[in-house]
């Protein structure tokens, strides 16, 4: 059976999900449409409407620049979070000390860390990126890809470890070897979660540097001020579905590196 084909199951999944969406649609457009119409929620038809008239190259514009905060930060966020969860697995002792500034990341208030961060940094330039987002994209992906890969290292079968070291394998050779290859499906769920996070995480940074004039941070807080509903509910929509697409890509590569995770033949 390929890697990507889809069973029964799936399918049927799929079909639900599909039909939970049009229900939903199909509610809001009711809703929005009778016992929230003083409240100026928009419909969906008003917010097709949004995204006609402004058109693609709107949309493409603004979301560009928050999905390159978000890469960056994802990049530069995943990959100290590797490195550090690496260097518990060869240096145990300090898993403490890496277990408790992973759990300060997490746990600092996201309206206390902006301010600092928007006075560290430059202010971005027209059409540029801000540094801001960028870093808290990467503190947004940090605890969970620590946590995470920390997991999947750790889950590698005992015996297999023991037979490295029998034959003289370092801790790095059953890293390399053995913990890798156990950790993947870990490692690709945790990267899957840690893709919106990293999305989420840039469009707050954007949202608080009011320096920044492109972005979807700077366009959810214009449509605030001229209160376009209809526009920022087309923003929110475009930011759901960049995240779930975000998401849903990594779980297919996540089949294809690691078919074993899903039951799929080699």
């Amino acid at each position: 059976m390929s890697t990507l084909s889809l069973s029964p199951e799936r399918t049927r999944t799929l079909g639900i999900g599909a039909a939970g969406l049009v229900g939903t649609v199909a509610l809001w457009w009711l809703v929005a449409a009778t016992v929230l119409a003083r409240f100026q929620v928009p419909t969906p038809g008003e917010v097709l409407s949004t995204f006609a008239d402004r058109g693609f190259d709107y949309y493409r514009t603004v979301f560009s620049i928050t999905l390159e905060e978000s890469l960056y930060g994802y990049l530069v966020g995943v990959a100290l979070a590797l490195t550090v969860a690496v260097l518990v697995l060869l240096v145990p002792f300090i898993e403490p000390i890496v277990m408790q500034l992973a759990v300060i990341t997490y746990c600092l208030p996201i309206v206390v860390l902006a301010p600092i961060l928007i006075t560290v940094h430059e202010i971005p330039e027209k059409g540029g990126l801000s540094a801001t987002a960028i870093d808290l994209a990467a503190v947004s992906v940090f605890f969970t890809t620590v946590v995470g890969a920390v997991l999947g290292f750790r889950a590698a079968d005992q015996a297999t470890l023991d037979v490295v070291e029998v034959y003289g394998g370092s801790r790095l050779q059953q890293l390399l070897r053995v913990r890798v290859v156990a950790a993947l499906p870990a490692l690709f769920t945790t990267l899957q979660i840690a893709a919106p996070a990293a999305f989420l995480g840039a469009l707050l940074g954007e949202y608080f540097d009011r320096h920044l004039e492109i972005g979807v941070g700077p366009s959810l807080i214009l449509s605030q001020n001229n209160r376009e509903t209809a526009l920022a509910w087309s923003l929110g929509i475009g930011c759901a579905l960049v995240s779930g697409l975000a998401y849903a890509l990594l779980g297919l590569l996540g089949r294809v590196v690691a078919p074993w995770s899903r039951g799929a033949a080699s």
